[in-house]
């Protein structure tokens, strides 16, 4: 059964990186709408933004190697990465909490999670990820945080109650002004470890 979700699982991704290939244009298309305002997430409501395949591959790898199975996302988008979060999620018997401020995103990631058969073991919050998450009172094991760049601190100090000796952070875009501010604050802390990959877009925070 579980290679037929992963084989489900493969087959929309292929489709859903087939459609981001003109993701430049809708990215342009957002930023635009910067130049006399500031930059907002609505702006990109049409745009993927998504992890590489090789980023995905390692979050797979990453979940496996670590037997991680309580997953919190921060920016589900369409359903790229959670789809990779899932493939690991499979093998360990894991599940995955997801959240989405645009409800059209949400909505269009929830198709795609149908698509691939793995609904089951995911949870889709749609709005703000600090309404939405500041309930979540059960250990995290991984979070990811992919998305609005100025809530990864808030989000932190918020969700880091739930955090426990083998709790990995996953942060994507680490080599944004927000992001190199928040890793900046949380570098200072004794009580973590900081790893950069991919070039510096990736920084994986572990608690000694």
């Amino acid at each position: 059964m579980i290679v037929l979700h992963q084989e489900n699982i493969k087959a929309t991704l292929i489709e859903l990186y087939n459609d981001a290939k003109n993701d430049k244009t809708r990215i342009i298309k957002g930023l635009v709408k910067s130049i006399i305002r500031p930059m907002q997430p609505e702006d990109f409501k049409h745009a993927y933004l998504s992890i590489t395949e090789e980023q995905g591959l390692f979050l797979v790898d990453l979940i496996k190697k670590n037997k991680l199975k309580n997953i919190v996302e921060f920016g589900t988008s369409f359903g790229i990465s959670t789809l990779f979060l899932a493939q690991g999620a499979l093998e360990t018997k894991g599940r995955i909490i997801t959240a989405e401020l645009i409800a059209s995103k949400a909505e269009k990631a929830m198709e795609n999670f149908k698509k691939a058969e793995v609904s089951n073991i995911i949870d889709v919050r749609i709005g703000d990820a600090m309404q939405t998450l500041q309930n979540h009172k059960e250990p995290i094991d991984l979070l990811f945080l992919d998305g609005w760049k100025d809530l990864y601190q808030p989000l932190f100090n918020m969700l880091e109650s739930n955090f426990h000796t083998n709790t990995i952070i996953y942060v994507d875009n680490a080599n944004m002004s927000e992001s190199r501010a928040f890793l900046k604050e949380v570098g200072e802390n004794d009580k973590y470890t900081l790893e950069s990959i991919f070039d510096g877009k990736v920084v994986l925070i572990r608690i000694k």
